[in-house]
């Protein structure tokens, strides 16, 4: 299903409402004057609260970066799959543990990929 493709200018954030920050190496490919997101980039999430029940008191295990699973399946800049607004993710924490899905909040709206 076609959908819009991500840039470094969307919007996405953790499943616990903390801010997700694209860092592209993708120079080239641009929608809307941004760089377009492919699955190797970075993803890194900023400000999660989340927190862990340990025994009394709590841990903090909050969210830092993101690993896409199912980005787009014909699109491909420089070789990598872009990443769509409906392509899913995993939010990770520092020791690895999987936290949730995050949720693309704002794209551009004038480039869609399959």
């Amino acid at each position: 299903m076609a959908d819009y493709m991500v840039t470094t200018a969307s919007s996405a954030i953790c499943q616990h409402g903390a801010q997700v920050t694209i860092i592209s190496s993708n120079t080239r490919v641009k929608a809307a004057g941004s760089p377009v997101a492919v699955m190797n980039d970075q993803y890194t999430v900023s400000g999660c609260p989340f927190q862990v029940p340990v025994g009394a008191g709590t841990k903090p295990q909050p969210c830092v970066k993101l690993q896409w699973v199912a980005p787009a399946v014909r699109v491909r800049v420089g070789g990598q799959p872009v990443i769509l607004k409906s392509s899913s993710a995993i939010c990770l924490s520092v020791e690895q543990i999987p936290q949730g899905s995050p949720t693309v909040v704002m794209t551009q709206v004038r480039v869609k990929g399959t």
